[in-house]
């Protein structure tokens, strides 16, 4: 079974990281492209502007909201299933994000969206 992995874009990559895919749709801030290591930037299959400023507007308030809303626009989404073809070959994937938040960002929606595709 697929192993999906989501990790900082500030940190450090590793030899374990497999196929890396940039999962934000703006890119991360102070960070040059020729210093991020990564495979594909993935822009479609982020939160839609609209969401993304909604949810930036109140995280912890808007959390589950979010949540639910971008695992709609998920299962809604021609790019998602793009992406699923792309990384079938891999055995593990890792979505690298740019946020502070750990634990409540779209990578994690994302990440579990995947993962119960079984990929």
């Amino acid at each position: 079974m697929k192993q999906i992995r989501i990790k900082r874009v500030y940190e450090d990559p590793d030899a374990t990281d497999g196929y890396r895919v940039l999962v934000d749709r703006l890119w991360p801030r102070g960070l040059k492209k020729e210093f991020l290591k990564y495979d594909a930037w993935e822009k479609e299959i982020t939160p839609s502007p609209s969401l993304r400023k909604w949810f930036h507007e109140d995280q912890p308030a808007h959390w589950e909201g979010f949540a639910a809303m971008y695992q709609k626009e998920l299962e809604h989404s021609e790019a998602v299933e793009q992406f699923l073809q792309k990384i079938q070959p891999y055995d593990t994937v890792t979505l690298l994000y740019a946020s502070k938040e750990p634990v409540h960002n779209h990578a994690r929606v994302l990440q579990q969206f995947l993962e119960r595709r079984h990929v």
